[in-house]
């Protein structure tokens, strides 16, 4: 079995630990690979390898910058299909969806290397006389980016794309579910020539790895994406730094009596049941008017009863990541039974062959806004339907939770639409459209307990790994006073 190894310094090295852990396959529980347990040494290493590189990087023009990310754009596609199938291997997605991941990184890699030309400031008039200002861009310094591995390869690229065209360099933690997956990104960003020392992978636990990134002084800059509970955690311990957080959500679809019903259904099926439920934009909430709500239920139960549970390569829904991801999914479903809402579908771990984190598609109705269900985080294939008199019920419920992500409303009537476009409180608004499917060109965060008001792609994942500098020129030859000589 290949013991793969970090990489600092344009390195692969092995942990100072002399230790290591296995990543498995989640639809058939074999081993598919061994990675570094690393501690806090490595993470050090790594971050003295960014610290020795930085300078030449941030001096490197961003145009100059973007020829890597060109160069890794490239590469990606041309290894596509491979990555895929390694994400199928090593996080059990369907094999759809796996390419899709990938192709989200190329999306990004192309984005950021365009944002190379730009990298925008301000300029604005002074309040005196022969005076010039204007704001300009520098990167942070060295940053932490800590991932997870529900798009092991997509959420990767989506920090270290805009990390590197603004100058910065990384440390890099990957979950260590889907630890192969963020070696073979980082063996694409060797051979597109970015310098040593630039990126670094350090594999190995969130207490050991991921604490020491969130608290070595020389890192001015943590990105995470996971856990409300993580970020919170991370918040309290990053000290005067830069954070950015991604924090799950608890999302909604609503269907009003107006909606095309065929359009509703496809959208809560993918929402809710794509990914096997590992989205942070999963619809894990339908709130349906009543008018609609049987034929609904009906039409729905349908869809999901011909959906394929199995291996990514050959059905419609993956297995959940791990163990530990199937007794969650059937402890909520034991709660939501006995909250007293109905199971409709679903409910039980499965195995194929005797083997995978299987669990089948799940849906629950006559479920109230307080219920645990309906309001807690769960991860997996779980779809809790909640009915409705009206629209103005139906957005005090969808905005009943602590997370603020992403939201969806299906209906033909423009009143509603432009109105849930402006109530709803989530990040993302979806109208006729399921909670999931962001591109890279527009903004991806959102409220309350979701994060703490980052935002990724777009220009706004520009702003994330970036700080602003203000800059005054006066050329009058004299001492001006600013709020005093203009008076």
């Amino acid at each position: 079995m290949k013991a793969h190894k970090n990489y600092i310094d344009g390195k692969w090295v092995s942990s100072s630990s002399g230790q290591a852990f296995e990543s498995l396959n989640p639809a058939t529980e074999s081993v598919i690979g061994k990675f570094q347990k690393s501690n806090k040494e490595d993470v050090k290493k790594a971050v003295a390898a960014a610290d020795k590189a930085f300078h030449n990087w941030r001096d490197t023009p961003a145009p100059a910058r973007a020829k890597y990310l060109w160069k890794i754009k490239d590469l990606l596609i041309e290894n596509k299909e491979k990555l895929a199938r390694l994400e199928v291997q090593e996080m059990g997605k369907v094999i759809t969806e796996a390419r899709g991941d990938v192709q989200e990184a190329i999306d990004i890699f192309e984005y950021m290397a365009g944002e190379g030309r730009r990298l925008f400031g301000h300029t604005t008039k002074s309040e005196l006389r022969d005076k010039f200002a204007m704001s300009v861009r520098n990167p942070v310094g060295v940053v932490g980016l800590i991932t997870p591995w529900n798009f092991p390869i997509a959420i990767p690229a989506w920090k270290l794309a805009p990390a590197l065209i603004c100058g910065n360099t990384i440390v890099f933690k990957p979950s260590s579910d889907t630890p192969l997956c963020a070696v073979e990104l980082i063996k694409i960003i060797e051979k597109a020539g970015v310098p040593r020392g630039v990126v670094n992978l350090v594999t190995g636990s969130g207490n050991d790895v991921g604490a020491e990134i969130v608290e070595n002084p020389k890192i001015y800059g943590v990105s995470f994406t996971g856990s409300k509970e993580t970020g919170e955690n991370i918040l309290k311990s990053a000290g005067v730094k830069k954070v950015g957080l991604e924090l799950g959500g608890k999302n909604v679809i609503i269907v009003m009596d107006d909606a095309n019903l065929e359009l509703a259904v496809s959208g809560v099926v993918w929402g809710a049941f794509g990914t096997t439920g590992q989205r942070c934009t999963a619809t894990s909430r339908v709130v349906v008017h009543k008018k609609v709500k049987k034929k609904f239920e009906s039409m729905l139960l349908n869809r999901v009863k011909k959906l394929k549970l199995g291996p990514g390569e050959t059905s419609d829904i993956g297995p959940l990541i791990n163990k530990s991801a199937v007794e969650k999914s059937a402890r909520y479903s034991e709660i939501g039974k006995a909250e007293g809402a109905k199971l409709l579908c679903g409910g039980k771990p499965v195995k194929i062959n005797g083997r995978g984190y299987f669990f089948q598609p799940t849906i629950f109705t006559d479920c109230k806004p307080d219920m645990k269900i309906c309001r807690e985080e769960i991860f997996g294939p779980i779809l809790a339907i909640i009915e409705t008199k009206n629209f103005d019920e139906a957005v005090k419920i969808a905005n009943g939770v602590e997370y603020g992500l992403s939201s969806s409303i299906y209906t033909e009537n423009m009143n509603f639409a432009f109105r849930a476009i402006n109530e709803l409180e989530t990040g993302l608004t979806y109208i006729n459209s399921s909670t999931i499917g962001s591109e890279v060109h527009l903004p991806f965060g959102g409220v309350k307990g979701t994060g703490n008001g980052a935002r990724e792609a777009g220009i706004l994942g520009i702003e994330e790994f970036s700080e602003i500098k203000t800059v005054y020129f006066d050329y009058s030859g004299k001492l001006q006073k600013a709020q005093i000589d203009n008076e």
